[in-house]
């Protein structure tokens, strides 16, 4: 099972809402399936040419390792060699900080995940956790244990 198209537009319009209404800085957001294909992305006007990336970065890295952004940024502090390898690896497509998230449904099954990126690490989570519960789905961010 994946998440559906429609799914991640709501995930991406909910998500850049949130940051709007927030007031953050312009985000950007990437929702990728379970095999770190991008499903749908977005950037706001003013976010920067890089941004993209750096939301599938989070988004996928966190798929790569099965692991919470939380715990890899806990697994990058205890051991940066390993950290360093993993994202030479992943071509640099792995981050140790918050707003890379998880998508579950209500059963627990692992639908993608979400990247967002353009404001402070826990505004971007933040405002990826409102898009994926708009869509009607559970967020995964590693803060809920």
């Amino acid at each position: 099972m994946t998440i559906s198209l429609d799914q991640a537009r709501t995930i991406v319009d909910a998500a850049l809402a949130h940051g709007t209404a927030q007031g953050f800085n312009p985000l950007t957001v990437a929702v990728l399936d379970p095999g770190g294909a991008v499903v749908a992305l977005a950037r706001q006007d003013g976010s920067g040419f890089l941004r993209p990336d750096l939301a599938t970065a989070k988004a996928s890295g966190v798929l790569a390792l099965g692991m919470t952004n939380r715990a890899i940024a806990a697994r990058a502090a205890d051991s940066p060699e390993f950290f360093t390898s993993v994202a030479n690896l992943a071509g640099g497509k792995i981050l140790s900080v918050p707003g890379g998230v998880f998508v579950r449904d209500a059963e627990g099954t692992l639908l993608g995940a979400v990247g967002v990126t353009g404001d402070l690490s826990l505004n971007d989570e933040a405002a990826a956790v409102a898009g994926i519960e708009a869509a009607g789905l559970v967020a995964v961010t590693g803060a809920e244990q």
